[in-house]
């Protein structure tokens, strides 16, 4: 008997997807409230103590008038942890922030069937917003200047 057929299938959880979505645009307008400006960009910092642990990139690509693409990405994390990093597109007339592309992969489906040759989890495109949002969430929380201010 195939496996396929023993295992129920995935739905989209619609509303859970845009609610991810709608935080995390508020999360990103926190961070980098500049970002509707064409070269736009910041770098918040995450260490433990005196060590840095790693750099969180925001960086505009595209701003238009109604939506903005971001490219977050991790820089100076550790040489054993690949790097993340999203393409993000941002819809202001909506308060939305979507994950559009990630690594090599661009423009997810909702739902993918499992197995597939992309090895692309059911519910991918659920599961980029939701990494998104705790990314997002963490430095909130316990990101700092990367430059000290100077008075």
């Amino acid at each position: 008997m195939d496996v396929n057929l023993l295992r129920d299938r995935y739905r989209v959880d619609l509303v859970g997807l845009q609610a991810a979505c709608e935080a995390n645009y508020a999360r990103l307008m926190r961070l980098l409230p500049q970002m509707r400006e064409v070269r736009g960009s910041r770098r918040v910092a995450l260490s433990q103590g005196e060590r840095l642990l790693g750099v969180l990139a925001l960086e505009v690509v595209e701003a238009c008038p109604y939506t903005t693409t971001l490219q977050v990405r991790q820089e100076h994390s550790l040489p054993w942890l690949p790097s993340p990093q999203l393409e993000v597109r941002v819809y202001h007339d909506a308060r939305m922030a979507e994950v559009v592309g990630a690594e090599n992969a661009r423009r997810f489906r909702s739902v993918y069937s499992y197995p597939n040759a992309d090895m692309h989890q059911p519910d991918e495109k659920s599961q980029l917003n939701l990494f998104l949002g705790e990314w997002l969430s963490h430095c909130l929380a316990c990101g700092h200047e990367l430059e000290p201010v100077v008075l």
